[in-house]
């Protein structure tokens, strides 16, 4: 959406910036009466930083307490994340992978009594770092945790997608539209086979995905980057 990106208090007369704080409350005096000023920016990153304290805290004794709190931290926190922040394309970053990827291990695991040990690693390496950008590497994905990695990635390679149309205005340029929609298609290919990729597949299409952005903000050998990912695919 596009919204003017500073804010002033109809009460106080504080200006702030509204891409910084998502709010549209005064930082001095609280008041919500305050109106955009300034030119207007595409921008669609709504979201807090990722929180995973409370479900630390409810898997402190045994992990997989943590599981349902966790799901819905990450669900809401990717839900409300965007990839264009006053203008700006933003980078399609990890603690975004890692929020996509702890929510869909969530519900994965979620009802079991007892996970295998591999399970239960991958499981507290996501909790203790996704809001810090962390994440297994891909040889360190248990099998049986392959999907949730292989269904974040496809995911997310539409969310930014989405936003890389409503940063270009529906227009996206050649050849980073065609090269758009061949990591679309990938991350078709992965949903339908329910994320079940080799994770260094699925490390290949974020990498395709990310090599785009860089071409849309300049880096012309971005477009290299990203078709050598996707041949890499098949």
């Amino acid at each position: 959406m596009d919204v003017r990106g500073e804010r002033e208090c109809k009460s106080c007369g504080t200006r702030w910036s509204y891409f910084e704080t998502g709010s549209v409350e005064c930082p001095s005096c609280g008041s919500r009466r305050s109106v955009g000023v300034g030119e207007r920016e595409t921008h669609t990153d709504t979201a807090d930083a990722l929180d995973l304290t409370a479900a630390q805290r409810a898997g402190s004794e045994d992990v997989l307490d943590a599981l349902e709190p966790a799901t819905e931290a990450c669900r809401e926190y990717c839900r409300s994340r965007g990839f264009v922040s006053g203008g700006t394309l933003l980078d399609l970053d990890d603690t975004y992978l890692a929020a996509a990827e702890l929510w869909r291990v969530g519900v994965v695991l979620a009802g079991q009594h007892a996970i295998s040990d591999d399970e239960q690693r991958h499981v507290v390496a996501l909790l203790h770092g996704a809001a810090d950008g962390e994440r297994p590497t891909p040889a360190a994905v248990p099998a049986s945790l392959r999907g949730p990695r292989g269904l974040a990635a496809a995911a997310a390679v539409d969310a930014y997608r989405a936003d890389v149309r409503a940063y270009c205005g529906g227009d996206v340029p050649m050849p980073e539209r065609d090269l758009l929609e061949r990591a679309r298609e990938h991350g078709r290919r992965v949903d339908a086979l329910d994320g079940e990729v080799d994770p260094q597949d699925s490390a290949r299409l974020v990498a395709a995905v990310r090599a785009i952005g860089d071409a849309l903000r300049g880096d012309e050998a971005g477009i290299e980057r990203a078709r050598t990912r996707l041949n890499a695919l098949g």
